[in-house]
């Protein structure tokens, strides 16, 4: 019996379920937080804060698809027309965001959604949610040259934090598939050594 010098990789199986609303009527807003809790459009999308966002917010929930690319192509994802960046800051500091990723025929993904851990269970991210499904209902208000949004959808993961599930059920979502993917066990890229976390 031969034995490999190399042990199989690791792998991992993750639930990913994807969530629509399919009339503006559908969200349900949360309660705003506190009068120190914001949340503004970043009008100038730069890859260096678009990428801050990207891992403070995904690093210990294993946000690893963008970390590959280079400058040019994140510049280019960002310069899409519609695609937006959404930011929650709380006195001034950056708290999380949302990314919204107009498709096809009046469809907007919500691409990107999070709080930096420091930020998690104060009642922002409900906030925030509310703000960036709004913001995906309307979105061609400020891209006219976009289809009407027809159709806003999300998926989230048995890797994502405890209660971005009920988040978005309380917000009007509904479920419309789940499906579960193998692949390889990613360490987590983060948080940082030391960072504080909820």
């Amino acid at each position: 019996m031969s034995t490999s010098p190399h042990p199989a990789p690791a792998t991992t199986a993750v639930t990913i379920w994807s969530l629509e609303q399919t009339s503006a009527a559908d969200l349900r807003p949360s309660a705003a937080p506190g009068d120190g809790v914001r949340v503004v459009r970043s009008e100038r999308p730069l890859p260096e804060f678009s990428r801050f966002l990207y891992t403070a917010v995904g690093g210990d929930i294993r946000w690893t698809d963008r970390l590959g690319m280079s400058y040019a192509q994140w510049q280019e994802t960002l310069d899409r027309p519609g695609v937006e960046t959404w930011v929650a800051y709380e006195n001034g500091t950056p708290a999380g965001y949302v990314e919204l990723d107009p498709q096809a025929e009046g469809s907007v993904e919500i691409m990107y959604f999070g709080l930096i851990p420091a930020f998690r269970g104060r009642r922002i991210g409900g906030h925030l949610l509310s703000v960036g499904v709004a913001r995906a209902w309307d979105l061609a208000e400020r891209w006219p040259e976009r289809t009407p949004t027809k159709r806003v959808w999300l998926h989230t993961c048995s890797e994502d934090g405890p209660h971005a599930m009920d988040n978005y059920l309380r917000r009007g979502f509904r479920l419309f598939d789940t499906r579960i993917e193998h692949g390889p066990a990613v360490e987590t890229p983060g948080p940082w050594p030391g960072a504080h976390t909820a």
